[in-house]
């Protein structure tokens, strides 16, 4: 089968805002302790007890921000029980995540160290479920504010003297469940309330995310837009928050107390898995065309900062603690999402996979026995991306209808793309769901012509492959040779469940 497609590579789409590639860091598990953090004792190489092989291989990936403490444990958190000596600090109860001691030795000052090495932005989640606007509103300020304040004289105590730059704050977390169960029209006045008490200081110009819904619920949406402005108004009426947010997660179990094995799946599983991925086309939609309808000069960004598969925990390991392998199919549903968001980057501000370490669709798994560090299929696809960060977002059309397939009550597009343009260089992305089928592509650059080709494909013998610490390479990127360019036609070969990357100059 031949599918034609056609990129018109010198008329601009909107810019791929390079925080679609965000992260997600929550005290759960292992993805703090154990993942990012081994502690100053550990004979893991690190800086601050901040495991370095892990800060390499993400900043291989161009990693542009972190989002911390949670998700839920975000509402449970105060960060005063982060500050100052450690042996100090208060111990509390993870009651989210397994019911664990958390001795908040990795608070404020550590996730910032982190972000600096990193080399990305931090985004913090405030407590609104069980705080109070003064503890956020005294956030800001300790980590914002230079000069001489209450909280800046207590950050220079605590050996920070100078302020740090964070523009990126969430109001809440799900609020209307773990982050306290509250109503929609109740939530949207807490949302201006906070907002209007989380201040500027200085050039640190605050980014105010509201905490919005879960999935399809537009009616929650609705109720945060209806706090800034008027049905159909130019103009928003309020910055108490400037991005409202909506977590959805690919779940394909019968039931949410049995979700399906990560690595255990037939093919039928993997079509349920790959049509619920597919799914962030119309949730993404329909919550753009709510803001649409209030915020129509796109004023108002759209935050997906929850996102990625979730499956039943591994055998033998904690169940609040969320471990779960990733094979070639996480790898799929992450290349699917990333087409998407690419095509929404009109709204969609920014993006943030769940989680980063250890924690369901991981980019890195660390092994407590061994103390290997293994890539994940998923980390690979973020890499292979990585040039759409900040590019110019460029239109596919197709001329030919794109393969399909049933999949429950739903129609499965098992072949999905994306292009952008930066630097002088054509980036294309290009995923084949078929199980069993190859296809190929044709594709007309009108406008341009490519050369200095380069191609990349991640694929593997088995959908059910992943990398472990005995075999951390099953699944990873080679480069690729079933690409061919004639002038203003680029033609790819596309095996079944791969994913594929093209590179060209323009």
């Amino acid at each position: 089968m031949i599918i034609q497609a056609v990129i018109n590579v010198d008329l601009d789409g909107p810019r791929i805002n390079r925080h679609v590639y965000g992260h997600f860091a929550e005290h759960l598990g292992r993805c703090i302790y154990g993942g990012f953090y081994v502690g100053e004792d550990s004979d893991i190489p690190h800086e601050g007890g901040i495991r370095l092989d892990v800060v390499d291989a993400l900043r291989a990936l161009d990693i542009p921000n972190l989002r911390w403490p949670g998700g839920c444990f975000a509402d449970e958190y105060h960060w005063r029980d982060g500050i100052g000596p450690k042996d100090e600090r208060p111990v509390m109860v993870n009651t989210h995540w397994g019911g664990v001691e958390e001795n908040n030795h990795f608070g404020t000052h550590e996730f910032m160290a982190l972000c600096e090495l990193l080399g990305a932005e931090p985004y913090i989640s405030g407590n609104v479920g069980s705080g109070t606007v003064r503890e956020m509103s005294e956030w800001v300020e300790y980590l914002t504010r230079a000069g001489d304040s209450p909280m800046a004289r207590l950050r220079a105590a605590n050996g920070r003297s100078e302020p740090w730059p964070v523009r990126f704050w969430g109001l809440g977390n799900e609020a209307w469940g773990c982050g306290g169960n509250m109503t929609a029209e109740h939530y949207a006045q807490e949302a201006r309330r906070y907002g209007t008490y989380c201040r500027d200081y200085g050039d640190n110009q605050l980014y105010k995310i509201a905490a919005g819904a879960n999935a399809d619920d537009y009616a929650w949406t609705e109720s945060l837009m209806k706090q800034l402005g008027h049905l159909g108004c130019q103009h928003v009426r309020s910055t108490a928050f400037h991005a409202v947010s909506v977590h959805y997660y690919t779940v394909t179990g019968p039931t949410w107390e049995e979700k399906g094995s990560a690595t255990v799946f037939d093919t039928g599983e993997y079509y349920t898995t790959m049509a619920a991925a597919a799914r962030i086309e119309q949730l993404l939609a329909g919550h753009t065309a709510v803001l649409d309808c209030y915020d129509p000069n796109k004023s108002v960004g759209l935050v997906l900062d929850e996102w990625g598969t979730w499956f039943d925990v591994a055998r033998d390991t904690n169940p609040g603690f969320l471990y779960q392998q990733n094979t070639l199919r996480d790898a799929l549903v992450a290349s699917v999402h990333f087409d998407v968001f690419h095509r929404h980057a009109d709204r969609l501000v920014m993006a943030n996979i769940a989680q980063t370490v250890n924690v369901l669709q991981a980019m890195i798994l660390t092994d407590p026995d061994s103390k290997a560090m293994v890539l994940t299929p998923t980390y690979h696809v973020f890499r292979m991306n990585r040039g759409h960060q900040d590019a110019t977002s460029l239109r596919v059309d197709f001329r030919t209808a794109l393969p399909s397939r049933p999949v429950g009550d739903a129609t499965l597009t098992t072949v999905s793309m994306s292009a952008s343009r930066k630097d002088g260089r054509l980036l294309v992305s290009l995923s084949n769901l078929d199980a069993t089928s190859a296809v190929d592509v044709e594709i007309d650059l009108r406008g341009g012509t490519a050369g200095d080709v380069a191609a990349l494909i991640l694929t593997a013998v088995a959908l059910q492959d992943h990398n472990t610490p005995q075999a951390p390479a099953v699944v990873a990127p080679r480069a690729y040779d079933g690409v061919t360019v004639d002038g203003g036609t680029l033609r790819v070969h596309l095996p079944a469940h791969a994913f594929v990357t093209v590179s060209a100059g323009l």
